[in-house]
């Protein structure tokens, strides 16, 4: 929990400059008070914020690979996606939409995500928050959800030590897959990790 001493590193806003409005974040420029007295600049970008779940089946973590255009390079995550309007208050229903149209697996009827953390990304510059999940209690759905029109996307399904070889070599290289691959090997060193044999039919 924060002391209320940073509230004296606080950074008052003094005025805003709307920079860019686009479909999925927005970009300020503000002017702010800064703790000594003078006068500093910040871009900011605002996000609506998304999700992410690490799915288990049969003792191994499904992927998802495709190309990143703001990186130039095909990588692999954990299925993730950002939050619709209206979603803000329940990601669990982000999270395991995305989770269906990315691989074509929910989770098992009476059976709910686990938490693994809501974090920020980039709280330097930016608001996003995603809120990672894990599951390894997976069912099949026999029609899914269509992937997104712009999507295409390569699932790959890996075992741990794959998966941190993949982190070795680069293949993934994101912030919440590292977080996923980390938790899962948690969940096996403490021996909690249900492993699932989930008919893939069902």
């Amino acid at each position: 929990m924060l002391d209320a001493e940073n509230n004296k590193y606080e950074e008052k806003t003094l005025s805003r400059e709307l920079v860019f409005h686009g479909s999925i974040f927005r970009v300020v420029h503000d002017t702010v008070s800064l703790p000594d007295g003078k006068i500093g600049k910040r871009e900011l970008v605002f996000h609506n914020g998304g999700v992410a779940v690490a799915p288990i089946l049969n003792n191994q973590l499904i992927l998802v690979g495709q190309y990143r255009k703001a990186l130039e390079q095909f990588i692999y995550e954990i299925p993730a996606g950002k939050l619709e309007f209206g979603e803000k208050m329940i990601p669990e229903i982000a999270a395991l939409r995305e989770l269906e149209e990315e691989t074509g697996y929910t989770i098992s009827q009476g059976k709910q995500l686990e938490t693994i953390a809501p974090f920020y990304g980039t709280p330097g510059f930016s608001s996003e928050k995603t809120y990672l999940y894990f599951t390894d209690q997976l069912r099949k759905v026999d029609h899914p959800r269509p992937m997104d029109e712009e999507e295409f996307l390569e699932v790959k399904k890996v075992s741990l030590n794959e998966a941190k070889k993949m982190i070795e070599v680069g293949e993934i290289c994101d912030a919440k897959t590292i977080m996923a691959v980390q938790f899962w090997e948690l969940k096996k060193l403490r021996g909690d990790l249900i492993n699932a044999k989930t008919d893939s039919n069902r």
